[in-house]
């Protein structure tokens, strides 16, 4: 197939390489040309995915014509650009290329999921794609399992087959909202996660944090019409655990420098890469509040990193709550 990536950031170079590495011919598309030809030139994207060797067949490039000769799109740019983006892609899709969202977040003026999204923006259903899947790992062929959901099973079927090789495992699912949802509220609770690694707090603390976290998660989804039981899977608790214990993910990273006293301000001034858990903390809790859903550490991270709240009292806060049940 021809399947072209839009994002050439460390996941969509990742996944291109997935594809690549399938038989496929992959094209991936960047906003900026200085940088595609930088990648081009030097066989790496130095940038997003170092010491990575690109293979040499895919293509790079910053002309959005170039999607209309795709056979299957893939969207991988941050959250808060996908708006814009596919309003820029869009008299360059053809009807008949499936398009798989490999995003994971929020929009932060709607609070829609990506996928509600696109379909305002193209007037079509994506597949979401979503599990534990750090583009570090799966650029080096870790062997790494996903999710991918949708109503249509024949598309599904067919993504499924473009994307599955020898390292990368796909998984189906029908349940769109709840494998949306677990992808991008995990990383709320991986920012909290680091702000206990930057206090320098436990094994239990950190256990207590993803066991509760996973129950807010739950809560919301089901609340808008997710199943509960896909949060026990790859796109829910799989995602979750790899997201707030790894050395390569980036929320947890930032939410480390918080717990030992930086502020966001100069953490996120000198990052290239995108942190979803910032940028989608408030917009998650304004869902949550929206749907009169409790969630007590969205709230708390969200308040560090909006108000500036200092962790530790963020901490005492949700431990000294009232009393209940679990």
């Amino acid at each position: 197939m021809n399947c072209f990536v839009i994002g050439n950031g460390g996941w969509g170079t990742a996944l291109g390489m997935v594809l690549a590495g399938n038989g496929h011919k992959v094209t991936i598309w960047g906003p900026f040309a200085e940088e595609i030809n930088t990648i081009r030139e030097a066989g790496e994207n130095t940038v997003y995915l170092p010491s990575v060797k690109l293979p040499a067949g895919i293509n790079w490039t910053a002309d959005e014509t170039e999607a209309e000769k795709a056979d299957l799109i893939v969207l991988v740019v941050p959250s808060r650009f996908v708006r814009t983006t596919l309003e820029k892609f869009s008299p360059h899709l053809r009807d008949d290329a499936p398009i798989v969202s490999a995003t994971k977040g929020l929009d932060e003026e709607t609070h829609q999921r990506i996928s509600e999204v696109a379909f305002d923006v193209l007037g079509r259903n994506v597949v979401i794609l979503s599990g534990p899947s750090h583009a570090e790992e799966v650029a080096r062929g870790v062997p790494t399992a996903v999710t991918i959901a949708s109503k249509d099973f024949l598309t599904l079927e067919k993504v499924q087959r473009t994307f599955m090789g020898g390292t990368f495992r796909v998984y189906t699912s029908d349940d769109v909202i709840g494998v949306e949802l677990g992808g991008t509220l995990k990383n709320i609770i991986a920012v909290a996660a680091g702000i206990l690694d930057g206090i320098g707090l436990g094994d239990n603390s950190k256990a207590a944090l993803m066991t509760r976290g996973l129950a807010e998660i739950t809560r919301l989804g089901t609340a808008l019409g997710a199943n509960p039981e896909t949060f026990s899977g790859l796109s829910g608790v799989g995602d979750l655990i790899v997201t707030c214990a790894s050395r390569h993910s980036r929320n947890r990273s930032v939410g480390e420098r918080l717990g030992k006293g930086e502020t966001l301000e100069e953490i996120m001034g000198g990052m290239k890469q995108v942190a979803e858990g910032i940028w989608n903390a408030k917009a998650a809790r304004d869902l949550a509040r929206e749907h009169g859903i409790e969630m007590p550490i969205t709230e708390e991270v969200c308040a560090i990193v909006e108000d500036g709240k200092d962790p530790r009292q963020a901490l005492t806060d949700l431990m000294t709550r009232t009393p209940k049940a679990e």
